[in-house]
């Protein structure tokens, strides 16, 4: 995928259990993690709740290595634990800056993992290090979990509802205390956030391929504005005020962020991304010899195309998979050399052939200029570009680390000169409304800020600067 691997930045993911156990929960929750890897590999870090203590470990890197060497044997059992995967959003990519965050407040102690980026995070803390708050990170989560601290009366609950009238921003939350595990998603909904069951277990996790790897059955999602609790006596729910009439989930979790075989509220990511690539192939056909997708986000939706138009899939290009994706690389010089390992052309595929090549994005350009390059390098006589989104002309700053317009080649150049741009023979993308038209399931509403600038928040109120605590 060019356009995120390019420039777009998100994500963490997060993940939750409360057993009615006393087991090794923790192991439970390095399944999840594992599962949702993919929104996040610069950090991790797993908490349990174990005799009235949280016991905690976190690391730099992947799940796999965070937890190799017999870390994730060091946590006790318990019947509580959260998890996280990281790909910085606000704060450095540093040790301290991994989650979850572990606190010890009015509520006793707790932790506090986030998948979001919260848009008021400097006044917010501003205003706590005014009352003698004292930080030890420069994340927002850490500034969520002060918060709710803060505005708690010794009760969880209260706190939480309190800090989220005070939120701005794309926040879905797990947290824990000694006795409750509890799950926050947004008004909007901006983030993903399900929950799921097994005999024993009640579940959280940012996707539900996340249910699947610990064998939970998907019970529903986190409604955008509800508070749910879950402790001894069940799932409780409860509803912020003023919940906005429409939802706002980030359209991105379908194009890219999520895996192809989770369902995010009521939709499926692999339907999406399959109508995505019929859609390019029915409204912009091209003449070509064989179609095919940069791997592995986009092969869904060249199959689609493929199926549509009748050109044959073939693969173009063959993906090392040992090396992560390349967007979540925190800074460019990285992704860059990552990329030169990523992937190559299959030549005997593609030599003397005309080409469509399927992509879900383009921010930068960089990476898909090297694969059009790799591909006519390879033999390929043409090569055709078509992008299952729009032109990304807007930064977001809602969980999506694109932090200005000098970052999005589509701010200031259309398809023609991006095309030109790329080297490409033609590049066409999907337009708004397409787009939209593929999220097929139960709810309706998106964030589409980053293609025509209208976002829940106007950002123009707050600093949004991705190192604005350093």
């Amino acid at each position: 995928m060019d356009a995120i691997q390019d420039e777009i930045h998100e994500e963490c993911g997060v993940f939750g259990v409360y057993s009615q156990e006393n087991r090794d929960v923790a192991h439970t929750v390095y399944y999840g993690l594992y599962a949702l890897q993919h929104r996040g590999q610069e950090s991790a870090g797993i908490a349990v709740s174990f005799a009235d203590k949280i016991i905690y470990h976190k690391g730099m890197g992947l799940a796999a290595e965070v937890f190799a060497n017999g870390n994730l044997d060091k946590l006790p059992e318990g019947d509580i634990a959260i998890g996280h995967v990281r790909y910085s959003t606000t704060g450095a990519s540093q040790l301290l800056n991994a989650q979850p965050v572990i606190f010890t407040g009015k509520c006793g102690k707790m932790a506090v993992a986030h998948n979001g980026n919260l848009i008021n995070t400097k006044q917010l803390r501003d205003e706590l290090i005014a009352n003698n708050a004292v930080f030890q990170t420069t994340i927002d989560s850490e500034v969520i979990a002060i918060l709710i601290n803060s505005l708690s009366d010794g009760d969880i609950l209260t706190g939480v509802k309190r800090a989220c009238a005070r939120l701005k921003g794309s926040y879905a939350l797990v947290i824990m205390t000694t006795e409750k595990l509890i799950a926050v998603r947004d008004p909007y909904g901006i983030r993903p956030l399900c929950i799921g069951t097994t005999p024993t277990d009640v579940v959280v996790a940012s996707e539900t391929c996340a249910l699947d790897a610990v064998s939970a059955n998907f019970l529903r999602d986190v409604q955008p504005g509800e508070i749910v609790v879950i402790d001894s006596e069940g799932i409780h729910s409860h509803m912020m005020d003023d919940i906005p009439a429409e939802r706002k989930m980030c359209i991105f979790e379908y194009v890219y962020f999520a895996r192809h075989d989770s369902v995010l509220d009521g939709i499926s990511v692999y339907e999406a991304r399959k109508e995505a690539g019929k859609l390019l192939a029915k409204y912009y056909p091209v003449d070509a010899d064989l179609v095919s997708g940069v791997p592995d986000s986009a092969n869904v939706a060249a199959r689609g195309y493929a199926e549509e138009s009748g050109i044959p899939f073939v693969e173009a290009l063959a993906k090392n998979r040992y090396v992560g994706r390349t967007f979540i690389q925190p800074d460019q010089r990285q992704r860059e050399n990552s990329l030169n390992v990523k992937m190559n052309a299959l030549r005997a595929n593609i030599r003397g052939k005309r080409l469509i090549i399927i992509d879900d994005s383009i921010v930068r350009g960089t990476t898909m200029r090297k694969i059009v390059k790799m591909l006519r390098d390879a033999g390929a006589t043409e090569v055709h570009i078509r992008i299952c989104s729009p032109i990304i002309k807007h930064p977001c700053h809602l969980g999506i680390d694109i932090q200005t317009y000098s970052q999005l080649i589509g701010a200031y150049k259309d398809e023609e000169q991006i095309c030109k741009s790329l080297g490409a023979d033609s590049v066409r993308y999907l337009s708004i409304d397409q787009l939209v038209s593929t999220c097929k399931g139960e709810r309706t509403g998106f964030c589409l800020g980053c293609f025509n600038g209208q976002y829940p928040y106007p950002l123009t109120e707050y600093e949004t600067d991705k190192f604005k605590l350093e």
